[in-house]
């Protein structure tokens, strides 16, 4: 029995309810692994939409480490344009997609909330809008791409790090959204098990494993920074 939607495949598992039997691993695993990763993309569709409203609600980017922002439009480039390149299936690696979208919505509202743009903030996004399209659309040596993946780890983890590190240092995380910093740290686990069963290379696993361990400390100091509301004093009467 064959039914297969969107590259997921029920037939086994409807066979295996038809005869009133639990379906086998090597059945279920994949189809769970497809089906993670389809919610997945449709999740990351929203994952940067907190951060951006509660910017734009309170009209200030106080704690938030622009060089943070600006490395994971970086690293979301690359790493859409390694999977893509790679022909790697759209549940594997569509949420880049769409995160980096939101990414480069996000850095153009820090912008505009931060002081005035000097020449080296126009110079970067030039830079970035020339290159961009040749690394997406992968006009570069294979060799170059694969070297440009491998970094894009190193990217990742250091784009967190400034982040941290002003969390530290200000002892808040200022304007820093605990709902994006979950939906990252959350998707970060469900891609490590998706792209073991998709078999992507051990490449794709390691960048996922760093998002792990990064955004779990963006969340951890979020918690642990978080000023208790103050207590609301009683009315005499």
């Amino acid at each position: 029995m064959e039914l297969e939607i969107l590259g997921m495949n029920f037939g086994c598992v409807l066979a295996a309810l038809a005869d009133a039997k639990i379906p086998e691993k090597d059945c279920l695993l994949p189809l769970a692994s497809k089906l993670l990763g389809y919610c997945i993309v449709a999740a990351s569709t929203t994952v940067k939409l907190p951060q951006i409203l509660k910017i734009l609600k309170h009209g200030s980017v106080r704690g938030l480490s622009v060089a943070s922002f600006e490395l994971e439009v970086v690293g979301y480039t690359i790493a859409l344009a390694y999977c893509i390149h790679k022909g790697l299936p759209f549940s594997a690696y569509g949420e880049l997609a769409f995160l980096l979208i939101q990414a480069i919505i996000l850095v153009a509202i820090i912008y505009y909330y931060s002081p005035p743009m000097g020449t080296k903030t126009w110079m970067k996004a030039l830079l970035y809008c020339a290159l961009a399209p040749t690394v997406l659309g992968g006009k570069i040596d294979p060799a170059l791409f694969e070297v440009l993946y491998a970094s894009q780890h190193a990217i990742f983890f250091f784009a967190r790090l400034p982040q941290i590190w002003k969390n530290f240092m200000n002892k808040g995380t200022g304007e820093l959204s605990f709902l994006t910093c979950f939906m990252n740290f959350a998707g970060s686990i469900v891609r490590v098990f998706t792209s073991i069963q998709e078999k992507t290379p051990l490449s794709v696993i390691l960048g996922s494993a760093i998002g792990i361990v990064m955004n779990g400390t963006l969340l951890g100091q979020i918690v642990m920074y978080q000023k208790p509301a103050p207590k609301k004093e009683k009315k005499r009467d």
